[in-house]
């Protein structure tokens, strides 16, 4: 009798001896110093209820069950107060931090022409993108940078930007308050009225927060609005609000706002946060154009600084937030001071001790609702936010210069918020670079992530591989981040688990949107599941509605299902000036404000919530199947070869089909090993790839146990990314399902003509 011997378990015997010498000797006292056994209680725990014995619900918070929480801080009832009640504490404190420009350079490209490097702070760019180049799908790309697209010629050349940054300078609490006094007192000066609307349309940085703290102290409601937006939806945005003064960038007036100034029927002024002198010519002389620094000497002056003004009420209105919007005409939200500070209350309190010792990195869009209220929490606990742009927070991002650190490796972050999009395809290019590695290392790696894994499942944790494996990868965000938080789309399983495994932080996943002041649920750190976005907040409760033509009700089983419906103080007071309001938000027998999300939601035994379903993804197929887009397109999402997908079906026909935008290195490799050559468009086109790629989805779809109606059976692969810039998508990279609809009008007609 032969004994077989599997050479990969002899070659790595040592790797799991040590691994499990190491479980055995350290287990016990990691258990017990860490509190593993308590953590596991808390995962487990019911942590919502109904407030009455049906499945509907409403189900609230097991921890504010007689009451919804409407402040955090006895008194601090506005948002000017909040901020008052920070510097009181935290006066000399670090707040708001800015990386300093060290030096521009001029870089010499292989046609002969010099590029000059930009001076100014970094700017909030989701993506820079060009026709010649190839997509740049986030910056964040673990060491890929761009190259010129295959095909294209060397004659354009498409560089990012580069910078030398130093370090972050701080303005205190103290200083910030002098800040946002004198801004407050000098746009007073320049006749913006108490409780006229004023408009900021600026990318992320300190002077966005400052300008709104301004704003809230003396009740002038701010109107925001997404520095991507296109100039038709901005301009329907500042007509609709009526704004007379618009705070603004210098790149954003010139580059979206100068050709279509003369559509702003009520502007008069226009004031821009950037610190170096700026020239204006070609502008309308109605519009009086000033800078922050001028508006802050104007305020500073004692005839400005020292004229009382009216402070805000907790029933006043402190933003009209515009969002971007998946269909139609951007929406602005009216949200009133006590919605905000509700919101806020109920989100601060899923992040275990939160408080001045923590550092936030404020890079997504200050005008979405979630960093919004990230970053007024941070202040209002005495965190530091530092600030930073997609192109400038990893020592791999497009504009840091080679050798040079990006923001979070100066910065060392412990709180981050993204959008699960980025975090997808951080998780995507981290997994590419693994499978480039050599076979040792590649194994190891595997078996390291494998191992940790099955302890994170658990409720437990890897310290060794932590320190052995994961090091490198935690520290592209610094290697001190402590929780990250995600929203404005659902996380996958995948993606969630790769973050937990090698970041080595709990995901937060969250659920709200703007009318409910982005707070709904997030789930509790101890919560190891996954594909849940936890219980209701204490600020709010969650019932559930039947929706028989979706076929979920609350008599499903295991577990009711149907759409959200989320009520409580947080909920905001409709849409600015539409009529589209009544079926939207109601009102209940008691006075409590109730909002209908659309989303269709399932409820687990532990009061936390699911999210299965959208009401207008569903569409009937010509036989009589109801398909549910969305569902299509996260089970499909986890394909190696897609980055974006765009599931789409027609009530005349009975089949589905999708728009896909490919990874791109999967898709040519896999394009190489076909013997199919070309440009990156070419390859797109090419009808071998689209079959190739339709193999693909069928394993992916079986896997995920998608049924046969809902699998699609053509497809159209994109060259091209879909980004806010494109209007494909929105800020929080939503599908825009009608302008996709138009954009692959001519590819719909194909798929379904047979063309």
């Amino acid at each position: 009798m032969t004994l077989k011997v599997d050479a990969h378990l002899v070659v790595f015997f040592p790797f799991y001896l040590l691994m499990w010498m190491y479980t055995m000797v350290t287990f016990l006292p990691w258990y017990l110093l860490t509190g593993a056994q308590a953590k596991k209680v808390a995962a487990k725990r019911v942590k919502a209820r109904p407030t009455l014995r049906v499945a509907e619900g409403p189900y609230r918070s097991v921890d504010q069950f007689d009451s919804l929480a409407t402040m955090d801080f006895p008194g601090m009832d506005t948002l000017d107060k909040l901020f008052e009640h920070a510097m009181q504490r935290f006066a000399d404190r670090d707040c708001l931090g800015t990386r300093e420009v060290l030096s521009e350079e001029n870089e010499m490209q292989p046609n002969g022409k010099i590029f000059k490097k930009v001076q100014s702070p970094p700017r909030l760019y989701f993506f820079h993108h060009c026709a010649h180049c190839e997509p740049s799908p986030w910056a964040f790309t673990v060491g890929l940078h761009r190259v010129p697209a295959m095909g294209s010629s060397l004659a354009h050349v498409c560089v990012p930007l580069q910078l030398i940054l130093g370090e972050y300078r701080w303005m205190s609490y103290k200083d910030m308050e002098t800040a946002i006094s004198h801004f407050g007192s000098g746009l007073a000066a320049l006749d913006q009225q108490p409780k006229s609307t004023i408009a900021i349309f600026c990318e992320t940085r300190a002077e966005w927060m400052i300008s709104a703290q301004a704003c809230f102290r003396r009740n002038f409601p701010l109107v925001t609005l997404y520095a991507t937006l296109g100039a038709e939806a901005v301009v329907y945005g500042l007509n609709e609000s009526g704004v007379t003064h618009l705070i603004t960038s210098v790149e954003l007036l010139e580059t979206k706002l100068k050709n279509v100034l003369p559509e702003i029927r009520k502007l008069k002024h226009i004031i821009y946060v950037d610190k170096k002198k700026a020239s204006f010519s070609g502008y309308s002389e109605r519009l009086q154009i000033h800078s922050m620094h001028e508006v802050q000497k104007l305020g500073a002056r004692p005839e400005n600084l020292n004229r009382e003004f009216q402070r805000p009420t907790p029933s006043d209105l402190a933003v009209v937030m515009y969002t971007s919007g998946s269909t139609g005409q951007p929406k602005g939200v009216m949200i009133i001071h006590s919605n905000l500070i509700a919101g806020m209350t109920g989100q601060c309190e899923r992040i275990p001790g939160l408080g001045p010792k923590d550092t936030y990195i404020g890079y997504l869009p200050l005008a979405h609702v979630l960093e919004m209220t990230a970053e007024i929490s941070c202040v209002t606990y005495g965190c530091r936010i530092g600030y930073s742009s997609p192109q400038t927070l990893s020592d791999q991002s497009t504009k840091i210069k080679k050798g040079s650190k990006g923001d979070c490796s100066v910065l060392k972050p412990t709180l981050m918020a993204a959008v699960p999009e980025i975090m997808d395809r951080i998780y995507k290019n981290v997994m590419s670079k693994v499978q480039e590695m050599g076979y040792m290392q590649r194994t190891l790696f595997q078996l390291g992530y494998d191992y940790k894994l099955k302890q994170v499942k658990m409720g437990y944790d890897a310290p060794l591989c932590n320190k052995l494996l994961f090091k490198k990868v935690r520290a592209l965000l610094g290697g001190k981040v402590r929780m990250m938080l995600s929203g404005g789309a659902p996380l996958s399983s995948a993606t969630q688990r790769f973050m937990n495994v090698c970041f080595c932080c709990p995901v937060g996943q969250g659920y709200g949107l703007t009318e409910t002041c982005g707070a709904g649920t997030i789930t509790e750190v101890a919560d190891y599941s996954t594909g849940r976005v936890g219980a209701p907040l204490i600020c709010c409760e969650i019932k559930l509605r039947d929706w028989a033509e979706g076929g979920y009700t609350t008599r499903d089983h295991p577990h009711p299902r149907g759409e959200i419906l989320i009520g409580g103080p947080n909920v905001t007071m409709g849409y600015y000036r539409s009529d589209c309001n009544s079926g939207d938000f109601f009102v209940d027998e008691q006075g409590q404000r109730w909002f209908c999300t659309g989303d269709v939601g399932e409820i687990h035994p532990d009061g936390c919530l699911q999210i299965v379903d959208r009401k207008k993804d569903l569409v009937k197929l010509q036989a009589g199947e109801y398909v549910s887009l969305g569902k299509v397109e996260s089970a499909l999402k986890s394909c190696p070869l897609i980055d974006n997908i765009c599931a789409y079906a027609n009530s005349d026909q009975n089949y589905v089909i999708s728009f896909i935008v490919p990874n791109k290195k999967k898709l040519t490799d896999l394009a190489s090993g076909k013997g199919v050559q070309g440009t990156w468009e070419e390859i797109c086109n090419h009808p071998a790839m689209e079959a190739e790629v339709l193999k693909e989805i069928k394993t992916v779809a079986k896997s995920n146990k998608l049924q046969r109606f809902e699998i699609p059976v053509k497809v159209r692969l994109s060259p091209e990314p879909w980004t806010p810039e494109t209007g494909l998508v929105t800020d929080a990279f939503k599908l825009k399902r009608k302008e996709l609809k138009d954009h692959y009008l001519h590819d719909i007609e194909r798929m379904y003509g047979g063309k």
